[in-house]
């Protein structure tokens, strides 16, 4: 007699239910929805820090400065995400609150750690937590701490590692193959743009327009979130 999949034995019907080999399948299956989110890469550069995303607009009639996929947190710190962006919102309405709450009670801006350690802590509970789903969502938390360009991504079950270069959504396997080649400690923002921007064009071919691209840095010194404005997206692609 075939042993029974997981699926007809129930075990992916309760996120607090473990599998025969140890697997939590709503976990797993929160992953895969983040695999199929818009594309988002995260960069630590020499002179500070990069998120550049797709925002996959594929209705010629929704107005692209609209769409929203990196959201300021504070001055320092900005975050993009892939998967369910509603999910999204409510952990970055809880970062932008944790870090207004941190400036009124300590008169100094909060540091990044403090708030993947947050957010990671929340999306940890609903993986054991009856009656919740995981956050189908995965997160680039970029900024800069103390001088030092720091870029934190976390997953659906709450861990979270700090990266040079990663990337997050559809095609991360891809992109990530290209970061592996080309990125090096060395590269300034806009070089790092440039590697993202071919990167996006590359694995989205030939449905990718500036329109669709949203861009952010935040530079050593300046410590001020900045958008990358359409015209050097345009720039970047000719």
């Amino acid at each position: 007699m075939q042993p029974m999949d997981h699926q007809m034995m129930g075990y992916d019907r309760a996120i607090t239910m473990f599998s025969p080999d140890g697997r939590l399948l709503q976990v797993e299956y929160a992953k895969k929805t983040v695999k199929q989110g818009s594309t988002a890469i995260g960069m630590s550069c020499k002179d500070g820090v990069l998120l550049v995303t797709d925002k996959r607009i594929v209705d010629k009639l929704i107005i692209p400065d609209s769409v929203e996929k990196i959201w300021k947190i504070e001055d320092h710190i900005m975050i993009t995400a892939a998967g369910i962006i509603s999910d999204a919102r409510v952990l970055i309405d809880r970062a932008q609150v944790r870090a207004q709450q941190h400036m009124v009670t300590y008169d100094s801006p909060i540091d990044i750690l403090a708030v993947v350690r947050d957010l990671c802590n929340l999306k940890q509970i609903c993986t054991q937590s009856g009656g919740l789903r995981p956050f189908g969502v995965s997160l680039l938390i970029a900024g800069i701490d103390n001088g030092t360009p720091k870029l934190y991504e976390t997953d659906p079950t709450g861990i979270y590692f700090r990266y040079r270069a990663t990337a997050i959504g559809e095609g991360e396997n891809e992109i990530e193959e290209i970061l592996y080649k080309d990125f090096k400690d060395t590269m300034t923002i806009d070089e790092g743009l440039k590697l993202s921007v071919n990167a996006l064009k590359k694995v989205l071919e030939e449905n990718i327009k500036p329109e669709r691209i949203d861009a952010a840095f935040i530079k050593l010194g300046d410590n001020k979130f900045t958008k990358v404005t359409k015209k050097r997206i345009a720039e970047l692609m000719k």
